[in-house]
C-alpha cells in the first residue's frame, strides 16, 4: 500500500529561503522574451554539430604538436635531473616518477591525436571497424587522461 503526502503542507521557514525568491520558482522566472531571443540567435551563436566538430578539429590539430614539444621539453628537462642527481651519488631509477608522467601525457597526445584521429575521419566516411562515437569516447578518454598527468606532473613540480 502506499501512502501520499499533502506537499501543499509543506512550508519551508523564512530565514532559510533566499532572499531574491527563486528557490523553487523554476522556469518561471525566465522571461518569454528571453526564450524567444535565444531560440532566434541559437544556431548563429552556437554553430551546429558539424561547426563543433570543426572548431574541435582545429583546436585539436594546434594542440598536439604542442603537446609533443612540452612532453619532449619536460622529458628531456626530466632525464638531465636525474643523470645529475645520478652523478651526485644520488640514489634511484632513471625513470622518475615525473618523467614518467610526461611520457604518459605524450603517449595520450600521439594515441589521442595521431592514431585516433584519422580513425575517426575514416569512421565518418562509413569505413574501419569501429563506429565513430566509439573512436570519440577513446579519444576523450585520452584527452581526459593526459589532462589528469598534466595535471599531477605540475602539483609535483610546483614548488612548496
Amino acid at each position: 500500500m502506499t501512502t501520499t503526502t499533502d506537499v501543499s503542507a509543506i512550508t519551508i521557514p523564512a530565514d532559510l529561503l533566499p532572499a531574491d525568491g527563486r528557490f523553487g520558482s523554476g522556469p518561471s522566472k525566465v522571461r518569454a522574451e528571453q526564450v524567444e531571443y535565444l531560440a532566434s540567435i541559437g544556431r548563429t551563436v552556437l554553430g551546429t554539430p558539424a561547426e563543433a566538430g570543426r572548431v574541435a578539429g582545429r583546436m585539436f590539430a594546434v594542440e598536439a604538436p604542442l603537446s609533443l614539444a612540452f612532453a619532449v621539453l619536460i622529458f628531456l628537462i626530466e632525464r638531465r635531473r636525474v643523470r645529475d642527481r645520478l652523478e651526485t651519488g644520488g640514489a634511484g631509477s632513471q625513470f622518475s616518477t615525473d618523467m614518467l608522467l610526461a611520457l604518459g601525457a605524450l603517449f595520450c597526445t600521439v594515441a589521442g591525436y595521431y592514431a585516433i584521429q584519422p580513425m575517426m575521419a575514416a569512421a565518418r566516411a562509413g569505413q574501419g571497424p569501429w563506429s565513430f562515437g566509439a573512436l570519440h569516447a577513446a579519444s576523450t578518454l585520452f584527452y581526459g587522461v593526459k589532462g589528469l598527468l598534466v595535471l599531477a606532473l605540475a602539483w609535483r613540480l610546483a614548488p612548496r
